[in-house]
């Protein structure tokens, strides 16, 4: 293949994309228009499919998927994949999820689970570490903010509640909520997810700060400690 004709082949998804939009494009073609260009040996389509592959390896059915957990080592072992490529295509990963997690903030009604966790699903379902967020609202329900209480703990035995109501009473928080994932993809509680929820939930009726739920997120799916009536 002379440089021309191979020029005119990496082009190709520009131009699908000018005549077809952005839906008509496959995956391989959509990694092909982020990373740019290819190499001697394979063009940008050809590193796409490379990529989608690799993601297939990590136990992924589809391979996009993958991007969440492979790291730059990971992308960068593909040839044509460079540091700066590797970096791009997990910023575009990382602004995907922001923009899923968007996409449920304008409905997420702290009193009902779902939502909580359709906003929290992406930025934890693909975490190899547990993480445990902490949720804070007013007296009418509006969310205040967020915070991570502690990420890589192995289970949710070690978080301290007096971490807990210092950091809402900071906020003036009336409402709080935890969130945190198992990276088994199981949301199921354990016996300390069901033991720490009851003391948080003892300690915050002392508080006068109400414990709506503690919601576990699993591989696209989740669970609700108060719909299990676990407190």
């Amino acid at each position: 293949m002379n440089n021309t004709s191979k020029i005119t082949e990496e082009l190709l998804p520009y131009e699908k994309f000018e005549k077809y939009g952005a839906a008509s494009l496959t995956n391989a073609e959509l990694l092909a228009i982020i990373i740019r260009t290819g190499t001697k040996d394979h063009d940008s389509v050809e590193l796409g499919r490379q990529i989608l592959t690799l993601g297939n390896d990590c136990g992924q059915v589809n391979g996009l998927l993958a991007l969440q957990q492979l790291s730059l080592n990971q992308l960068m072992k593909i040839k044509g994949i460079g540091k700066v490529k590797a970096i791009r295509l997990k910023c575009v990963t990382e602004f995907s999820k922001r923009i899923a997690m968007e996409s449920y903030k304008t409905g997420i009604r702290i009193d009902m689970p779902s939502t909580i966790a359709n906003y929290y699903m992406e930025q934890l379902r693909h975490l190899e570490v547990e993480q445990v967020i902490l949720v804070m609202t007013d007296s009418k329900n509006q969310f205040l903010r967020d915070c991570i209480l502690s990420s890589g703990t192995v289970n949710m035995s070690l978080i301290s509640p007096r971490e807990i109501f210092i950091t809402a009473l900071k906020m003036q928080a009336v409402h709080i909520l935890l969130v945190h994932n198992h990276p088994s993809g199981d949301p199921t509680p354990s016996k300390d997810d069901i033991e720490i929820t009851k003391r948080i939930h003892e300690a915050s009726q002392i508080m006068n700060i109400t414990l709506v739920d503690h919601i576990i997120i699993g591989d696209n799916t989740y669970m609700s400690l108060k719909e299990l009536r676990y407190f």
